[in-house]
């Protein structure tokens, strides 16, 4: 409860002119100031509905009586109505605009209460300009004069939003939130807080219907789980648990992991301490390829109560000291519920001190290098209110969010919506990998080593292994071209090429059955199988000069030849039907020798290669078609 008395008193001290328009507590009646102490003697003892009768009865005796008009309205606003308050407080300022100069930051704080962020912002900037004194007023209406001015502006342009619940196969009467989506959409995980009990719920989509949610077994314990990141492929799992002994937690709130396994979720593990601290550490997000973790802390070092933090898995698979995002980021207040979106590079976070709504808003921010971000962004009006906004999630073709809300109509309490991401809003287009590995000779499933790498610079974009059924799904943002290499000891590589530089589509994901020829040599030294089409051998256009993108292709060629020393094979090359059948053959074979002079130069004795063109005579696709005559454009390899 916020008292006016030692105002009141002070006031009383002043030397009043019986010039002025209104009376105080010197100057009343004396009927009027016996009800007013009755009523602040009430207020006193949280008693606001005895004490604004009394207020009223003094105001009565004395309409103009200031002190009692701005108990009342103070005493309004305890009550919760804002616009008998509002009107209370124009009143008093009315008898005097210089009598009780934080009156104007009371009769804001009401307006902002009452929608009307004009007026509010108006009458704050006249408090500051009284240049007030009490340092935790000044503070609260600097802040609020940057929201209402937001306020006011944000709700002239409000954002498309229409709010969809998930329905009833995620919501009950229980409390959800904390949404989670695996890359594909077809996966959500989320928190269910009942009896309170938290623990973590799946539920698959069929169709557009999402269907009734199971728990994660294996990962639920008695306590309480929660603020989950599931990654991409649905096969790992940082979250959040607090209070844990003897596991090698650290104390307070930890991060915690687990991964699915033969369809069964491991036991929960605590990461090091180089992760967590003694501090409350939480609400974890996952990098898409899995090498960053950027979560919400506590701990000391930060900027204010809770900071959003980061941290890298480094090569040897230890991970760095978490960072501070910075002072772009973080404030001297609260952020949390840090999402960083499948293309690296755009991340969503809840703030309750950039400028917003009020109370916690939900941003946007990107990421400009590995390092440094840009400008947060508010969300907007009416995705943002005067309510906590928290823990939004943004499926991979960033057009849609799920985030938690008590909004009126839903299933129970918390319940988890969807809605349609502004367009400026959205990420950067970003598909998805989906692949099974097999044994091309007797179709079982393989554990192999994926890579895949920025094309442009030969940079590693992410090394995996695939799952114990061979499968792996990996996300590809737009705007840059990816190789992929497949490999097993004792088996022929395969390679990818993903063209992305131009745009991305999760609609049109790349879903690939991978198949590896195994190195096995007959009595005379041959080797049965499908040719080996190298995708990322590039040359110039018409020519036969390798370009610069083909040099890790061939080294990784080269690579397999000298790791196994029987291995002999031929270069194929191969055209489209543009141009000529002679050009074309000569083409072809240009290409193949070119392939075999790099391998030549780097050591390989020719006795182990052959070159040979093929021209156009051997189409693996139609020629009629852009990306058909770029599949019969071809380097390939066979072992003979």
């Amino acid at each position: 409860m916020r008292t006016l008395l030692v105002l009141f008193l002070l006031c009383c001290l002043t030397t009043v002119a019986f010039s002025q328009n209104y009376h105080t507590a010197k100057t009343t009646t004396e009927k009027a100031l016996e009800a007013f102490r009755e009523g602040q003697s009430y207020m006193q003892q949280q008693e606001s509905a005895i004490a604004l009768g009394y207020f009223e009865k003094a105001l009565k005796a004395d309409a103009t009586f200031i002190e009692a008009k701005l108990a009342l309205a103070e005493t309004y606003e305890e009550l919760r109505d804002f616009f008998k308050a509002e009107r209370a407080y124009e009143e008093a300022i009315a008898l005097s605009s210089d009598f009780s100069p934080v009156a104007y930051f009371f009769l804001a704080q009401v307006e902002w209460q009452n929608d009307k962020f004009d007026e509010c912002a108006q009458h704050l900037a006249a408090y500051l300009k009284t240049d007030p004194t009490n340092p935790k007023n000044k503070n609260k209406a600097e802040r609020l004069l940057i929201n209402a001015r937001f306020a006011a502006e944000a709700v002239k342009k409000p954002v498309p939003f229409v709010l969809r619940n998930t329905g009833a196969g995620i919501n009950t009467k229980a409390d959800e939130y904390f949404p989670s989506l695996t890359a594909d959409g077809q996966t959500l995980i989320f928190t269910r807080n009942e009896f309170n009990d938290e623990n973590f719920y799946s539920s698959t989509r069929k169709d557009t219907t999402w269907q009734t949610a199971t728990a994660l077994e294996g990962v639920n314990t008695r306590d309480n789980e929660g603020a989950q990141s599931i990654s991409p492929d649905g096969s790992w799992l940082v979250f959040t648990a607090c209070n844990r002994q003897d596991d090698g937690s650290q104390g307070s709130c930890d991060l915690y992991w687990s991964q699915l396994k033969n369809k069964a979720w491991t036991a929960a593990v605590p990461f090091s301490a180089t992760i967590n601290s003694s501090e409350w550490d939480s609400q974890p997000t996952i990098s898409a390829d899995s090498k960053t973790i950027i979560f919400s802390s506590r701990r000391p070092g930060g900027r204010g109560k809770e900071d959003i933090w980061i941290t890298v898995r480094q090569a040897g698979g230890k991970w760095s000291k978490p960072q501070n995002l910075g002072p772009g980021i973080n404030t001297g207040g609260v952020e949390q519920t840090p999402f960083l979106h499948p293309d690296g590079q755009t991340m969503y976070f809840a703030s309750d001190s950039l400028p917003g709504m009020g109370g916690l808003d939900l941003f946007v921010v990107r990421r400009t290098s590995d390092s440094t971000w840009g400008a947060p962004q508010n969300l907007g009006y009416p995705i943002n209110t005067k309510a906590n906004e928290v823990a939004l999630t943004v499926s991979l073709d960033g057009k849609t969010a799920y985030y938690a809300t008590n909004r009126a109509g839903g299933k129970g309490g918390l319940d988890i919506y969807s809605f349609d991401l502004p367009a400026a809003a959205r990420p950067q287009p970003v598909t998805y990998v989906r692949a099974l590995v097999r044994d091309a000779q007797t179709n079982q499933p393989l554990v192999a080593k994926i890579e895949f790498n920025d094309l442009a610079n030969g940079r590693s974009f992410l090394s995996a292994s695939t799952k114990s059924d061979g499968s792996f799904l990996v996300c590809l943002p737009a705007g840059k071209s990816y190789s992929l290499y497949v490999n097993k000891e004792k088996y022929l590589f395969h390679s990818e090429n993903f063209n992305l530089t131009e745009t991305a589509t999760v609609e049109k994901p790349f879903l690939l059955d991978i198949e590896l020829e195994p190195i096995s040599l007959d009595s005379t030294g041959h080797m049965t199988g499908k040719p080996i089409v190298l995708r990322n051998v590039f040359f110039e256009t018409g020519s036969a000069s390798l370009r610069s993108e083909s040099t890790a292709e061939l080294d990784r060629l080269l690579d397999l030849l000298h790791n196994n020393a029987n291995l002999r094979i031929q270069i194929n090359g191969h055209t489209d039907n543009v141009g000529s059948d002679a050009s074309n053959q000569q083409l072809s074979e240009a290409r193949a020798k070119a392939v075999y002079d790099y391998l030549c130069t780097k050591g390989l004795s020719p006795n182990r290669l052959k070159y040979k063109g093929f021209g156009e005579t051997k189409p693996i696709d139609s020629n009629e078609t852009n990306e058909g005559r770029t599949s019969n454009r071809r380097t390939e390899f066979i072992v003979w």
